[in-house]
């Protein structure tokens, strides 16, 4: 009787969130750094499970059948999709996971809403605010997640599409939520009002993330994370609970500020993301017609990468794709033993997520102090000998619209390509036309195995 007493104690539960949250923060400290982020990782699993076992221990809270059982659908699914998705889909898998984060809590401030309603009325204005702007922010988050995973899966096209209007639209959809939010704190009491709310954020999120390119989905993917950790910050206003208030905040100021980072590394302003226009305002695509490039041949690039002082590679998603990685690291060993100083040019939005590439090289042993990012090694490229571009279009375009990893200022520029299609932002490469480029096509696993064929033969 005495330890169960003891384990409800409300002292002894927020004792454990602030373990939990405590656990959070070393988590995000940990993640900064390719070598401590599995540990970040265990810790902050392990900060979410006390936060749930606090959360269990609350009187107030019951049917524990049926949490059991969300529970473990929950396992069944997200366990073996985890396990099995592989990192070139990394991106979509966040974004979905993200998604559904935004979900359950617009879920759970609607019904928080329906049971106040039952219970006599509207709640307090304290956590019916906070209710309201998690409905809001949630169901935004769901669904331009469900959008942003379709376009990275390639289930719906990954170019802008816009309406006409559709600023207008946006605006209009974002009047309805606020109106009927404001008529509901004012005092209606109105479930249906709030089943506006979230059918009009629903729509508004769709319409939000439609015109946004493919591009620029690691911003959008950043800016929905932070959505997301906001409305759990709201819904944990909302249910007075200090862990999710904690856990949202620390998602929603890091989502944040990955975001501003990100939107002035692709040189777009945060107004025009907000406007969810930024991405069809692209660059004109240049007319190739007439021009040619110069192909060739992996024992062509070999001589040049063995003969080298100083290579830069510049990875980009199709390396992602060949899953290339641990081919790339083996002909850098190549060279490195033949005195050759090799670093790797790391674009902030290079791959289709944040830190994409440079989780794929941690994972093939590359040391992390060869990663260099886009402010630091492009000083470095003009006395650099050879830059190997393998699947990187949009961050080495000049005419991309956004600061990229200059490779054009190299003495050669080599770049492994599929084909002459265009990347993400569907704008041509005049890089690929320059003098002192050469482009070795096919695909980018098979052609680096080539190139290490040849290296070691010299």
């Amino acid at each position: 009787m005495y330890i169960g007493t003891f384990l409800q104690d409300p002292d002894f539960i927020r004792s454990l969130y602030i373990v939990a949250f405590s656990l959070f923060i070393i988590d995000l400290r940990l993640m900064n750094h390719p070598r401590t982020a599995r540990r970040g990782n265990v810790l902050g699993a392990i900060g979410m499970a006390i936060a749930v076992t606090a959360t269990l221990l609350i009187k107030e809270v019951g049917d524990y059948g049926l949490i059991v059982l969300g529970v473990g659908i929950g396992t069944a699914v997200g366990v073996p999709a985890a396990r099995s998705v592989k990192m070139t889909a990394m991106p979509q898998m966040v974004a979905l996971f993200n998604g559904v984060g935004g979900g359950a809590v617009a879920l759970i401030s609607f019904v928080e809403y329906r049971e106040s309603l039952a219970a006599g009325g509207n709640p307090a204005l304290d956590a019916l605010i906070p209710a309201l702007f998690a409905a809001i922010i949630g169901s935004v988050s769901f669904w331009g997640s469900n959008i942003a995973f379709g376009k990275l899966q390639e289930i719906i096209p990954g170019r802008p599409i816009q309406l006409p209007g559709q600023q207008f639209i946006n605006l209009g959809l974002l009047a309805i939520c606020v109106g009927c939010a404001i008529a509901i704190a004012s005092g209606t009491e109105s479930e249906g009002l709030f089943i506006v709310i979230l059918v009009a954020a629903a729509v508004l999120g769709n319409m939000f993330v439609l015109p946004i390119g493919g591009a620029d989905m690691p911003v959008v993917i950043s800016l929905l994370n932070a959505f997301t950790g906001l409305s759990a910050a709201a819904a944990g206003l909302a249910l007075d609970n200090v862990a999710l208030i904690v856990a949202g905040m620390l998602v929603g100021a890091s989502g944040s500020i990955l975001t501003m980072l990100m939107a002035e590394a692709m040189n777009r302003s945060i107004a025009n993301i907000f406007r969810g226009g930024f991405g069809g305002t692209t660059a004109i695509a240049a007319d190739a017609e007439g021009k040619s490039v110069r192909s060739t041949d992996p024992a062509d690039v070999a001589i040049q990468l063995a003969y080298a002082t100083r290579v830069a590679v510049v990875p980009g998603y199709g390396l992602a794709v060949a899953q290339a990685q641990h081919t790339v690291r083996d002909l850098a060993n190549a060279l490195e033993k033949r005195g050759v100083d090799v670093a790797y040019a790391i674009h902030p939005v290079a791959g289709r997520m944040p830190g994409h590439m440079n989780v794929l090289l941690a994972e093939a042993d590359v040391p992390y102090e060869q990663l260099k990012e886009m402010d630091e090694i492009n000083p470095e490229l003009p006395q650099t000998d050879v830059a190997l571009v393998i699947g990187a279009n949009d961050t080495v375009n000049p005419d991309a619209g956004m600061p990229i990893i200059d490779v054009g200022s190299t003495g050669s520029v080599i770049v492994l390509k599929r084909s002459m299609n265009t990347g993400f932002a569907g704008i041509d490469n005049p890089l690929f036309y320059n003098e002192n480029t050469s482009l070795l096509f096919g695909d980018a696993k098979e052609s680096v195995q080539k190139v290490l064929k040849e290296v070691e033969e010299l």
